[in-house]
């Protein structure tokens, strides 16, 4: 049993220092740019991820409006004007900006595009500077699906 008890601590420092929503966000601004130096970029990055939370100014957030227009578009491939809950869950995790152990409500009636783009936004804003503070002091960003 020391096994899972060794497991459970490295999960909780994972979860408590936000480790694994970094490196989502991580890996998904390096896809999303493909840099010719990964390594630099990925250090320079993080060097204003620090500098956005000494001086306060915003994070550093990859996507613009028309990007993330672009990605509702894409899965909504029939053009209803929703994207259905599973679809929401799986974009925000993509974009760093959810982890599967949050707890989400589904009213059953689908994201519009504007709900999706108010989410990304309220989140990207709320999360990366919350990223740097204990668990306990996190404000989850997810409005809830009325």
């Amino acid at each position: 049993m020391a096994t899972s008890s060794r497991e459970q601590e490295a999960r909780d420092y994972l979860e408590k220092h936000r480790i694994m929503e970094l490196l989502n966000y991580l890996t998904s601004s390096l896809l999303f740019f493909q840099p010719d130096k990964p390594r630099e970029y990925l250090v320079s990055l993080l060097e204003r991820l620090r500098l956005a939370k000494l001086t306060g100014v915003a994070f550093p957030f990859f996507m613009d409006q028309s990007n993330i227009v672009a990605m509702f578009e894409m899965m909504d491939s029939s053009n209803k004007g929703t994207i259905s809950f599973v679809q929401y869950k799986k974009a925000l995790n993509t974009l760093g900006l959810y982890t599967a152990d949050e707890v989400l409500k589904d009213d059953g009636h689908g994201i519009t595009l504007d709900k999706f783009k108010q989410e990304v936004e309220d989140c990207s804003t709320v999360l990366w500077p919350e990223m740097f503070h204990p668990k306990g002091n996190v404000t989850h960003c997810h409005v809830e699906c009325n």
